[in-house]
Parts: C-alpha cells; sequence; structure tokens
C-alpha cells in the first residue's frame, strides 16, 4: 500500500506541465513557480497523511482559486493565449477527494458545488446535485440549494418542484422546506402573470390600488425568473396562450392552497407557522389570486385556532392587505376591519385567564397598530379614512394600556418600540398615558426616560 509520501508525490506530479507552461509564457517567475510548488507539497502531504480534516481540503482548494485567479488576471492583463483547464481541473481534483473522505461535511459539498456553478460546468453541478442528495436527503438545506439551482439557472420548474416534493417526502417536518415550496409556487405563478403582461393580455386588477411591497409589506423585491416556451405549451400566439393559461388551476391559486393545506396537515397545532404563510403570500399582493389564497388561510386559522394572536391577527388584517391608499376598495375593507377587530375581541374574552386575555389582547393591538401606521404616514389619504384609521388605532393602544396596567406586557423592547412609532406619528395623545404606565413596570428604561423629555410627564386633572 502506497504511503502518504507516495501518494503526495503522485499529486504533485501531475501539476508538473502547469507550472512549467506559467514560466515558458512568463505568467509567473521561477520564484513564484517555486513558491506555489511549495505550498502544494505542504497541503498534499497534510491531507495524505493521518489526521488531516476537512478545514485542510477547504484551506486547499481556496488556495487552489486564489492561484487561479491570479493566473487568469496576468492572462487578461499580458494578452497571452492560456487555457484554463488545468486550474480548474486540480480545484475539482481537491473537492472531490474532499467530499470523497468526509461526505457528511455539507459545508464541502456547498463549496464544491458552489466553484462548479462558477464555472458553468453544468453537467458536473448536475452529477455534485445528485451525489450530495443520495448522501444527505434528510437535509432542508441541501434539497432547497438544489431547487434554487435549477429555478434560478435553469429555470425548470418541473425540475425544482421535483425537488421540493422529494425534499418534503424526506423532511416533512421542516417549516423552512415547507415556506420555500409555497414561494417556489407564488413565484411560479408571477411568471405567468409577467408573461400574460408581456403578451398585452388582461391583467385584473390595477397596480395602483395596491401598496408597494417596500411601503410596508416585507419590502422585499419579487425576482421574477425568466419565462420560457415551456410556461404556455410552447406556443407563441397570444390569443392560444390566452386560452390555455386562463383555466390552469395554478392562476386560481390552488397549487399553493394545496401547499399549505399539506403544511397544516404536519403542522396542525401552530397557528404561527400558518400566519407565516400569510405573511409570504401577502408579499405576493399584486397576483390576481392572493385575495383568494389569503382568504383560504385566514378560515383555516379561524376554525382551527379562534383565539390565538397569530390568527386573529392576520384574521383583522386580511381585507386590506395589499390595497392602496387612494383605492376605492380600502373604505369598504376599512369597514371590514373595524368589525373583525371588534368580533375579535369578543372572542378573547373566552380565554380561561385575565392575564391570558391581556396577553392576546397585546399582541393583536400591536400588530394592528403597526399596519394602520403605515396608511397614516401616507399624506394623500383621504381624510374620513384617516379618521377611522385613527379611531382603530386608539381603540387598539387601549388594549395595550390594559396590559400595562394589568403588567402583563410580554416585552419592554416590543412596547417600547411601538411607543417611539406612535411619536414619531404624532400621537402625543396616545404617547403620555403610555409613558407613564409603562414607566410603573421599567422605571429605570432609557428609552423610556427619553421618550418623557420628548413628551414631557402626563398631567392629571
Amino acid at each position: 500500500m502506497a504511503g502518504a509520501s507516495d501518494k503526495a508525490r503522485f499529486y504533485l506530479e501531475q501539476s508538473v506541465p502547469e507550472l512549467q507552461e506559467l514560466i515558458r509564457k512568463k505568467i509567473f517567475t521561477r520564484d513564484e513557480v517555486s513558491s506555489v510548488a511549495k505550498k502544494r507539497s505542504a497541503f498534499e502531504h497534510k491531507l495524505n497523511a493521518r489526521g488531516s480534516t476537512a478545514s485542510d481540503y477547504a484551506r486547499y482548494a481556496e488556495y487552489e482559486m486564489n492561484v487561479e485567479n491570479l493566473r487568469r488576471a496576468r492572462v487578461k492583463r499580458l494578452g497571452i493565449k492560456s487555457t484554463s483547464y488545468g486550474g480548474q481541473r486540480r480545484i475539482f481534483s481537491v473537492l472531490d477527494r474532499a467530499t470523497r473522505k468526509f461526505h457528511g461535511d455539507t459545508a464541502l459539498w456547498l463549496q464544491y458545488l458552489t466553484f462548479a456553478r462558477k464555472q458553468k460546468a453544468n453537467k458536473m453541478v448536475a452529477q455534485i446535485v445528485t451525489s450530495m442528495l443520495r448522501l444527505h436527503p434528510t437535509s432542508p438545506e441541501l434539497w432547497i440549494y438544489a431547487a434554487n439551482y435549477a429555478w434560478d439557472e435553469r429555470a425548470d420548474v418541473t425540475e425544482t418542484r421535483g425537488y421540493m416534493q422529494r425534499g418534503l417526502r424526506f423532511c416533512r417536518h421542516s417549516k423552512h422546506l415547507w415556506s420555500e415550496y409555497l414561494k417556489l409556487e407564488l413565484l411560479y405563478i408571477a411568471r405567468i402573470a409577467a408573461r400574460r403582461q408581456i403578451l398585452g393580455l388582461d391583467l385584473g386588477p390595477s397596480h395602483n390600488d395596491r401598496i408597494r411591497d417596500d411601503e410596508g409589506f416585507g419590502g422585499d423585491e419579487i425576482a421574477l425568473a425568466p419565462i420560457t416556451t415551456d410556461d404556455a405549451g410552447h406556443s407563441t400566439n397570444p390569443e392560444k396562450v390566452h386560452n390555455q393559461i386562463s383555466v390552469a388551476p395554478v392562476l386560481a391559486g390552488a397549487i399553493p392552497m394545496a401547499v399549505f393545506d399539506a403544511a397544516m396537515k404536519e403542522f396542525p397545532d401552530d397557528p404561527r407557522f400558518g400566519a407565516h404563510f400569510f405573511d409570504c403570500v401577502a408579499g405576493f399582493h399584486e397576483l390576481d389570486c392572493a385575495g383568494r389564497i389569503l382568504q383560504h388561510i385566514v378560515e383555516y386559522l379561524m376554525t382551527a385556532t379562534r383565539t390565538d394572536a397569530a390568527s386573529l391577527t392576520r384574521f383583522i388584517h386580511e381585507p386590506v392587505v395589499g390595497t392602496g391608499v387612494s383605492s376605492t376598495l380600502l373604505p369598504r375593507g376599512l369597514m371590514k376591519v373595524l368589525d373583525r377587530f371588534n368580533l375579535a375581541m369578543r372572542n378573547i374574552t373566552s380565554l380561561k385567564t385575565p392575564r391570558e386575555q391581556n396577553r392576546v389582547r397585546e399582541a393583536v393591538a400591536q400588530y394592528t397598530i403597526r399596519w394602520i401606521a403605515i396608511y397614516l404616514e401616507h399624506p394623500e389619504l383621504d381624510l374620513d379614512i384617516r379618521a377611522v384609521l385613527t379611531t382603530v388605532l386608539q381603540s387598539a393602544w387601549t388594549h395595550c394600556l390594559l396590559s400595562l396596567d394589568a403588567r402583563t406586557a410580554r416585552s419592554s423592547d416590543e412596547m417600547i418600540g411601538l411607543l417611539e412609532l406612535l411619536h414619531l406619528r404624532g400621537f402625543a395623545e396616545i404617547v403620555q398615558p403610555g409613558v407613564a404606565s409603562a414607566l410603573r413596570i421599567w422605571p429605570e428604561e432609557p428609552r423610556l426616560l427619553a421618550l418623557e423629555s420628548q413628551t414631557g410627564p402626563l398631567e392629571l386633572s
């Protein structure tokens, strides 16, 4: 059996032609080539000796990447024709040896995949993904990585969905994987909607009736994957495309709703996870089917956990999700919000203990105040609508004060942050009693003392 030195010599001899070419074409000097050879020798002897670790392979691969980047930069500057095959082959060899020896180290696999993707070695990427998932079928992050590759690089919806569904068979208890699968299906609907826009087909409600994401619903833009003819049966005829996609259940949100239902079967007693699904769909509120999906989620939450804070907050907010300040739908939506807010507060009274009631009231009130404040900061908001929103906000704040007076407030940071938000919006009549009540619980809190100095102490009549 060959010793460590023999193995190291074997791998070092393979790089001799490459080093000779670097000297011959004057890309590197002899001293630089000698330094590279010594460094490689040190790495090879360390890797082939007993006690080598995954980090040793990672450092060796990183060193070879740096050498290759330097070689490419000099070739470009000098205008020399030189192949990069030798450098790529060496890096692939190091990473392949690393994943064979430490196949349980996911960081090495991801480093291997990242380099292969950067080199646009698509066949190599496919092989790496297959090997990686065969060895790590219970790692949700790897399934998500593979799905993202299929979506971003290959624009293959079928392959992407296949990775997600196979991953869920192995990792059905991964909330992250369920969440990413929902986002995939929403992105797919967004892709079809974008294609309809390109073809000049009916888009449904005007985008002017919506509030942009970066104005209060998450701040994340929807990155649409490239549109291919696969999305419409390879047809380029606008009328035929319209007929094909207008009847597809996917446009009605059937698949996202099915994903939600399947996820809730795995997590039946977790309304917060259901609320997370609601927030994900709200980020895609410009889709025509978003309202239908949100209504489906709210109906489930209110049936399963009608007194939970996560369920009640989304139940109240749902009528106005994505509705812009200039929309004609806003007044009707706000009337529903007001009715639902009062209904939610009545439902809370069915909880067993006053402490639990105050805790849920506080959570519902804080969530409601935060999204109402987003509307109130728009100067073009109608005065009558502003008055209604202010009434709801004041009512919600009253319930926050109850939790402070009952000393059941969950967190000083959350409550003080809310007071600071209201102070910035100019609600001095709300902030003053709130600061006074909060100081009774947290008398030494610097942020509260700063707010008191800005708003003045509460004057008792």
